[in-house]
């Protein structure tokens, strides 16, 4: 697969799940993407700089554009911490750790990320309104509560298999609570 059929396919998923999700200025969605998958190898075991350079130019460029934050997931051996901008951290009062993401500790994504940002921070954790999995990274713990999968034309990135989903807000409430003002 060319870098650019990446660029082109990553970008396409995102337009639908921003189309879907309803995404508004400063939220926030995560992206785990392992470019091992990407490239049809076992997650962990072919790192590669060229695949997150292009997933990167199908994300970034729309989510600037759009004023929505992303948080890029490092790997396992991170404790899939994440790379946000700094104004994301302060936003959303996250909490900063020490570590800098590179491609054999963190991911190559995550490592782009660090490379990228206007002010890259890493933090902990977070509760994003949105994701996209990219080589089923498990994403899942840094959504909030109620998550929503999302079904787009795409079921692949590359080889790597294609997870999204939105959140919404908790149903709560008894027989007679109301979601609706009529």
């Amino acid at each position: 697969m060319e870098l650019s059929e990446i660029t082109r396919d990553v970008r396409t998923a995102l337009e639908e799940l921003l189309a879907a999700a309803a995404l508004r200025e400063k939220q926030l969605l995560v992206v785990g993407g392992s470019t091992s998958e990407v490239l049809g190898q076992k997650i962990g075991t072919a790192s590669s700089l060229e695949v997150a350079a292009a997933l990167w130019a199908g994300l970034y460029p729309l989510l600037k554009e759009r004023g929505i934050f992303m948080a890029v997931q490092c790997c396992e051996h991170l404790n899939r911490a994440l790379v946000v901008e700094e104004e994301a951290m302060e936003r959303f009062q996250l909490e900063q750790v020490t570590v800098y993401p590179v491609q054999g500790a963190g991911g190559s994504l995550a490592h782009q990320a660090m490379k990228s940002l206007h002010r890259p921070v890493v933090v902990e954790k977070i509760q994003a309104h949105a994701g996209l999995d990219i080589g089923d990274t498990l994403i899942g713990m840094h959504l909030r509560p109620v998550v929503v999968p999302v079904r787009g034309s795409l079921k692949k990135i590359g080889e790597a298999h294609l997870t999204m989903a939105r959140t919404r807000p908790k149903l709560i409430g008894g027989e007679r609570a109301r979601y609706r003002c009529d």
